[in-house]
């Protein structure tokens, strides 16, 4: 019977122990390896155009998702897209996607340039604030064209243009010098 007793004994001490060597290494955690907290942090995506006017105004995102539940862009903040209401999709398709990507690539001094995008016979057209048209056809490449179109705005000899046809981006073409050119970043 002594026997039976003692291992009943030892049956009990057994959770105790467990949770006393729990206790012991969260307190060990908790107060001697941790050395930082979790803080919450919220990342919104980044909006590369917007779609309509005023406080009807709804920002797309870089992969060409409508943005409905973020407030309405700023004013001038972003470039317009050629609707006046987003389609009732959550993304956006066809000439519009291919704006969109054209917009997402666009090189942070240049985007506060963008005024609108339309897509015109060549493909996508990108408007400067100072009414410089960037001409880019597809959106392949278009890394590789708004470096170009860096390259050629950055050229102290060029003073004045109408476009700038990036079908090429190794091989962009000017023409016209109606407008000025937006100031360098």
């Amino acid at each position: 019977m002594a026997g039976r007793l003692g291992a009943l004994t030892n049956r009990r001490r057994l959770p105790a122990i467990a949770l006393l060597v729990l206790v012991v290494g969260v307190g060990v955690y908790w107060f001697g390896v941790r050395t930082t907290t979790a803080e919450p942090m919220v990342r919104l995506p980044r909006s590369v155009a917007v779609i309509g006017t005023g406080s009807e105004a709804v920002a797309v995102g870089f992969d060409a998702t409508i943005l409905h539940w973020l407030p309405p862009p700023e004013e001038g903040s972003l470039p317009a897209l050629p609707v006046s209401s987003p389609p009732k999709k959550p993304r956006l398709g066809g000439t519009l996607l291919e704006q969109v990507r054209v917009l997402a690539a666009a090189p942070a001094p240049l985007r506060a340039h963008l005024q609108s995008s339309h897509y015109g016979e060549g493909g996508v057209d990108v408007e400067l604030g100072s009414g410089v048209e960037l001409r880019f056809g597809d959106a392949s490449r278009a890394a590789a064209k708004w470096q170009a179109a860096a390259a050629v705005l950055a050229d102290p000899a060029i003073t004045a243009l109408d476009y700038l046809d990036l079908h090429a981006p190794g091989r962009p073409a000017i023409g016209g010098s109606g407008h000025t050119l937006p100031p360098p970043p």
